[in-house]
């Protein structure tokens, strides 16, 4: 393979997601949990609010706070001493501050926490601890009547490694998560997690597989032909549940089909780059690429399940790729800029003689698509 391949490649592989990153990446994105921001802030402080927020010549919000007790740090706290804290909106009452120097008498940022807030805050395990065991402890949290806490529970558990998660299944609430997954109060992108979570229970707790998969096969029977955030996680839970036989069933009820909503088509190639990353034991690296495969001919996911099969270095579809150059390539600069890199990578005497078939009818256009393909494919929103 020479330079320029090698190049084209690399530049394929990074413009899709790679690397078993979150342990939901259906869940969009979440905030810094709380135990993080405490422990890369130089110190947190209890503080009170003395007086009302003003809004500074620059836009910024500041609020006076006079400091109570330190919660994590070595601030030196004189008795009574006030700091000027950065505010969203206006605080009544108490706060954690957190200073970003110590060396820097203003500039701190301040958020709004009563007296439960505070104590999780203080409570809560420190990153640099075990990834399961800090899991465990922050899975009684998830969906606490308090939505800041049942917020930042989600967010540590969407930030956390998929095996993290697994190792911490017998931690999750199993029979709270079967009702959270349905029920529409809840952010969509939280069910979505539930549905991963409850795959994750299923496969690893024999007693509570069946009542553990039972809501996400209800559910993919339901129609699919509006937006659901979160139904790509109801997917992927069924793989996690079911490996091969969970993919099978996907297949079987035409999520990959022309027919298949856009939308759905592009969860579908969402979780089959899952479970290219995380399942490769459960489910055959082949099967996922020849999933992938069939998302070419749609036009919402022709340019990125190709992306996908150069990264996953899967040239058995080097014709079917080579056939979107005039079939949705002369509509859409992506799908070229796709077809190219994929075949510039493939180093199978196929792919060179489609690259030169394209190249001799149509050669500055294949050019300049494969000087695109060193840039991340990239779709509008």
């Amino acid at each position: 393979m020479n330079s320029r391949v090698i190049v084209v490649l690399a530049a394929v592989m990074a413009s899709t997601i790679s690397g078993e990153a979150t342990a939901c990446p259906f869940c969009g994105a979440v905030g810094q949990p709380l135990a993080a921001r405490r422990d890369t802030a130089a110190a947190v402080a209890v503080g009170e609010a003395t007086a009302p927020a003003t809004l500074q010549p620059d836009g910024v919000m500041t609020q006076p706070f006079r400091l109570l007790q330190c919660l994590s740090g070595e601030r030196p706290l004189a008795p009574g001493e006030t700091v000027i804290a950065r505010v969203d909106t206006a605080i009544r009452g108490t706060a954690a501050v957190f200073f970003d120097r110590l060396d820097q008498p203003a500039g701190q940022m301040a958020i709004p926490a009563d007296e439960i807030q505070l104590g999780y805050l203080a409570a809560a395990p420190a990153i640099d601890q075990p990834a399961a065991a800090r899991l465990r402890w922050f899975a009684r949290w998830l969906e606490h009547p308090d939505p800041l806490l049942a917020e930042d529970a989600f967010a540590e558990f969407g930030a956390a490694a998929f095996k993290a998660v697994r190792d911490a299944a017998d931690a999750l609430p199993a029979a709270k998560m079967q009702r959270w997954v349905r029920d529409e109060g809840i952010p969509q992108q939280r069910r979505g997690f539930y549905g991963l979570a409850l795959g994750i229970v299923a496969a690893a707790d024999p007693e509570k597989r069946a009542a553990c998969r039972e809501p996400l096969l209800q559910i993919l029977s339901e129609p699919a032909d509006d937006y659901r955030a979160g139904f790509d996680g109801i997917l992927a839970g069924v793989l996690v549940a079911d490996g091969v036989a969970g993919l099978e069933q996907l297949i079987a009820l035409g999520l990959l089909e022309p027919a298949a909503p856009p939308v759905v088509k592009r969860q579908m190639l969402a979780v089959l780059r899952f479970a290219w990353e995380s399942l490769s034991e459960e489910i055959p690296r082949e099967r996922v690429a020849r999933g992938t495969a069939r998302l070419l001919t749609s036009p919402v996911t022709a340019a990125e399940a190709t992306v996908d099969l150069a990264r996953y270095r899967w040239w058995e579809a080097v014709d079917e790729v080579a056939a979107l150059w005039t079939a949705l390539g002369d509509e859409d600069p992506l799908v070229r800029r796709a077809v190219a890199g994929y075949l510039t990578a493939c180093p199978t005497p196929q792919g060179r003689v489609q690259r030169e078939t394209i190249r001799r009818g149509d050669a500055e256009r294949f050019d300049d698509a494969v000087e695109a393909s060193a840039l991340p494919l990239l779709r509008a929103p």
